[in-house]
């Protein structure tokens, strides 16, 4: 008999709860596809994209002045005494150094991208929360997930995705996205990779310099015609 009475209560409950789990309406959005449709969020992520470069290819001519610090210690090592060998040493440890305070600053986790992300990226994440509590709020859902990144959402049913509902509401055509500005070929490069590059067109470009310039110094100088009278 008890256990009749349990059984029942217990079914009743379930009851209420699925009940009341029906009452509520739950969408979910994946932000980082609407991101991808806001020019602001795509020239901030140009800046910051570009910026990185650029630290990082300062990073990566401190460390290649150190190799190349370290190449020519060992080189010459045998032929400086303690005194000079302490003394190179220390000098490349200090280099090494600065260049990881370099790479900390730039790209630590309070780093001045962190910094600067947060300047950029912020009000545009705020803007978007904000038309997306407006939509939560006149169509009376009760919680809405964000699929993307580092979301627990295994299964999602396009039935409640309102990404293209906010991407309309911001005044965008969903499916018009756009990618942060970037030289042809560069989608899927690493900031290490491109800095690579950048180092190596700007030792090229350097080498042409010197060349053009020893080609004028053997050439006597005479790189302007003169018109015969």
């Amino acid at each position: 008999m008890n256990m009749r009475i349990i059984t029942l209560v217990s079914l009743g409950f379930a009851l209420m709860i699925g009940s009341s789990a029906q009452a509520q309406k739950f969408a979910y959005v994946d932000t980082d596809y609407v991101l991808l449709h806001l020019p602001e969020y795509s020239d901030a992520q140009g800046q910051l994209n570009q910026m990185a470069v650029d630290w990082q290819v300062e990073i990566e001519m401190k460390l290649d002045a150190v190799e190349r610090l370290e190449m020519a210690y060992r080189a010459e090592r045998v032929l400086l005494t303690a005194e000079m060998r302490g003394k190179r040493e220390e000098e490349i440890a200090t280099k090494r150094n600065e260049a990881r305070a370099l790479q900390k600053e730039k790209f630590g986790v309070e780093g001045e991208l962190f910094q600067k992300r947060q300047e950029l990226i912020q009000p545009i994440q705020d803007m978007v929360f904000e038309e997306l509590k407006d939509i939560a709020s006149s169509r009376g859902y009760m919680v809405i997930f964000d699929k993307s990144n580092q979301s627990n959402m295994l299964y999602t049913n396009p039935k409640y995705d309102i990404s293209d509902n906010l991407i309309k509401a911001l005044g965008f055509v969903p499916g018009e996205t756009m990618e942060p500005e970037g030289k042809e070929g560069e989608e899927g490069k690493s900031i290490q990779d491109r800095a690579k590059d950048a180092m190596n067109q700007g030792k090229g470009a350097a080498t042409d310099r010197i060349q053009g310039a020893a080609a004028g110094v053997r050439g006597g100088g005479n790189t302007v015609g003169r018109s015969k009278n």
